[in-house]
């Protein structure tokens, strides 16, 4: 999970990609949503073994919608 302060969003996703790797992506200018800004860090992330529970938990994260659950997540 990153975030920009600039768009104060979130955006969350998952990636076989090095961490720092993924995040040097996001942060050059591109299209889509990351795109625009280069000020992404992240903020929280989980491991998983596979790829598909990986994009099970992101699925499930992303439709929670709501902001406050995912603050609380990141605090935990």
């Amino acid at each position: 999970m990153i975030f920009s302060k600039s768009k104060d969003r979130f955006y969350i996703g998952h990636t076989c990609e090095d961490l720092t790797e993924r995040l040097r992506k996001h942060n050059s200018n591109h299209k889509g949503f990351t795109g625009g800004v280069s000020d992404w860090e992240v903020l929280y992330f989980e491991a998983y073994s596979k790829k598909t529970d990986a994009y099970q938990r992101e699925r499930e994260v992303k439709s929670w919608k709501s902001r406050k659950k995912i603050e609380y997540l990141i605090l935990k």
